[in-house]
């Protein structure tokens, strides 16, 4: 099965969430399954003191996964984290299409997310040349070359998506 995955990028505070919640509805409503990987350069728990849950994993389960009839998550520890692709293999096999928040320096197809009042440089196109880059999604007018979509255009950006990476190889 080929893997059908793209990033978006940006820097901080840019709105790549807002923009991903938007392109997540319309790709659902034509019938998509999605899944979503974010990136968090940062310490997070979802497991917190006082639940079981949390209780079970402080007793030293190296996996932990909580289950109900609506969702399921999962606690697993480890010493370094896993790469993209590891995380797309093992976790990701019944959907059409993954997005991931961040993983700017990962290999995967990248769409930049870029507001003008946030920054006047590009990630991908700036000091560095990611040629994994194949548009940016902006609220003002660049030259580039790669397509420039328009940000509060998520039905544009999602046709994007839907012929670039989710019919590009059928």
């Amino acid at each position: 099965m080929i893997t059908k995955a793209v990033s978006f990028v940006a820097k901080s505070g840019t709105g790549k969430t807002t923009l991903l919640e938007k392109v997540i509805a319309e790709l659902k409503q034509r019938g998509y399954r999605i899944g979503v990987i974010k990136h968090d350069a940062h310490r997070f728990d979802i497991d917190h003191p006082g639940k079981d849950s949390h209780r079970l994993t402080a007793s030293g389960a190296d996996t932990m996964l909580i289950s109900s009839p609506e969702k399921l998550a999962l606690i697993r520890q480890h010493a370094e984290s896993p790469s993209i692709e590891e995380l797309i293999a093992t976790y990701f096999g019944d959907v059409d299409l993954i997005l991931t928040e961040g993983f700017k320096k990962g290999g995967l197809p990248k769409i930049e997310v870029h507001r003008k009042e946030r920054s006047a440089t590009l990630l991908c196109r700036g000091e560095q040349h990611d040629t994994t880059l194949l548009a940016v999604a902006s609220d003002e007018p660049l030259e580039l070359d790669v397509p420039v979509l328009d940000i509060n255009n998520p039905v544009q950006v999602a046709d994007f998506v839907e012929k670039h990476i989710i019919h590009a190889t059928d």
